[in-house]
């Protein structure tokens, strides 16, 4: 049995045990990749260690820190109101602008997981005051980046036209970024239908004005931020617990209730928020160690609102996915993903190679750098495109498509970042939602966007 294979059968019987005996899957993956890199591998330490996320590692923990103080403080809270006050009250419509928001950021320049870093927490904090379904939410925010993540001055659209224009292949940049935009779009479409998203529109609008709070929000109280009332929890389904806040609240006080009253904390909170943007998108700095820095400033500022951030952390989840993609990056060394694509580029039936190139892409992108793989993986179409028996414009489109779709496994890292930002959720159970989820992108999607832009022999 060839070293390749076996350390495809090792990530299998990882995720066997995982389900089975509920064993953090990330210590698993630890010790597998410590086993095969040292008995079959053949690498060291060193070689082991070369596929640790450490700055996924880095962003994981600064913006979930930096979230958490700003839940802390009630900073979330305000945003949450902002954002009810900015659609007239309609709950159904916030989704859909956390997917426009985060689809803006990455067509105009943003990496795609630092676009979910910046829009992922309040989004999910929305749904967790409201009721919505994290899995709906989450999915909007990931698959809206994804839609805007190819067009022409995007970090994707420009690598992938990169990769298209150095080997000298047909490309269509406008074709391109329409391609993920409209599967995208469809994807948030569905979603948004199965996970709860009619409902939300029957519940008509919630109170937005000064002198009255949206729902449980006029009740709260507490400190520069404490949040008194018990908030509606997500159910973990595809459908939602009616939420307390399609009740507005008879509260005609003059003066702003103290949960949406911006603070010096929260002010503070917020311009960190911000500089968190402009620091990502104007200066290009990274994502991580800018939002763990603010953090850090401001529980030296307030270290009463801060002091239990650090516990909220989600270090289970930072576990589980270092631990995989430590695993993953092993693969990359022994050459097993170069292998597989290999093997299938080699197969001669020109459609059949297609369809497969792309489920290799979604597979793996679901664990691994999605730049990375299209990186590697469209040049071993060349010697088929170059037959002309399928389109190179439609093959690069499937294959970007699929390669980004399915960065709402928990293992990614826009799927992480999601999963370590939820809060209120049974962690373990929204993992295994995504997990699912993303398994069903990664079945359907690439089989769809193959019928759709490949058999056609578009370009």
């Amino acid at each position: 049995m060839s070293s390749e294979l076996i350390s495809i059968l090792v990530l299998v019987v990882v995720f066997v045990i995982a389900t089975t005996r509920s064993i953090n899957m990330g210590a698993l993956a630890f010790a597998a990749a410590f086993a095969v890199g040292e008995l079959v591998a053949d690498l060291d330490a060193d070689g082991i260690f070369a596929g640790f996320p450490g700055d996924l590692f880095v962003v994981l923990v600064g913006v979930t820190y930096l979230f958490a103080i700003a839940r802390a403080n009630g900073t979330t809270d305000w945003l949450v109101h902002a954002a009810i006050q900015l659609v007239r009250g309609r709950i159904a419509l916030i989704p859909w602008v956390m997917f426009a928001i985060t689809g803006a950021l990455t067509a105009i320049g943003a990496v795609s997981p630092a676009a979910v870093a910046i829009v992922a927490p309040i989004a999910l904090s929305f749904a967790s005051r409201y009721g919505i379904s994290p899995l709906l939410m989450g999915a909007m925010v990931v698959h809206g980046a994804q839609a805007g993540g190819f067009s022409p001055i995007s970090i994707y659209g420009s690598i992938v036209n990169g990769i298209v224009e150095r080997e000298k292949l047909p490309g269509n940049e406008l074709a391109l970024f329409l391609a993920s935009l409209l599967v995208n779009l469809v994807i948030a479409g569905v979603v948004f239908v199965l996970f709860g998203g009619l409902k939300l529109w029957t519940q008509g609008a919630v109170e937005t004005g000064t002198g009255t709070g949206t729902g449980t929000e006029a009740g709260d109280s507490g400190g520069s931020g404490g949040t008194g009332k018990q908030r509606p929890e997500p159910n973990g389904t595809g459908t939602s617990p009616t939420p307390t806040a399609t009740v507005t609240t008879t509260d005609t006080r003059p003066d702003t209730p103290p949960d949406i009253r911006l603070t010096p904390a929260r002010i503070t909170t917020l311009v960190a928020l911000v500089a968190l943007v402009v620091a990502v998108l104007a200066f290009d700095l990274d994502a991580g160690l800018t939002a763990i820095t603010l953090a850090v400033v401001l529980s030296a500022a307030w270290p009463e609102d801060s002091k239990k951030a650090v516990g909220q952390i989600a270090w289970p989840t930072v576990l589980v996915i270092c631990g995989v993609l430590t695993y993953v990056g092993v693969l990359e060394e022994m050459g097993t993903i170069t292998w597989a694509g290999e093997g299938v580029s080699d197969i001669g039936v020109p459609l059949l190679s297609a369809v497969l190139l792309c489920y290799i892409g979604a597979l793996v992108s679901a664990f691994a750098s999605s730049v990375g793989i299209m990186g590697a993986l469209i040049p071993l179409a060349v010697p088929f495109l170059a037959e002309g028996d399928v389109g190179a414009v439609g093959m690069v489109a499937a294959f970007a498509v699929s390669a980004t779709v399915v960065d709402v496994s928990p293992f990614s890292t826009n799927g992480a970042l999601v999963l370590a930002a939820a809060p209120d959720v049974d962690r373990e159970r929204f993992f295994r939602q995504l997990m699912v989820y993303g398994g069903i992108v990664v079945a359907a999607v690439p089989a769809v966007v193959w019928l759709v832009l490949v058999v056609p022999g578009w370009g």
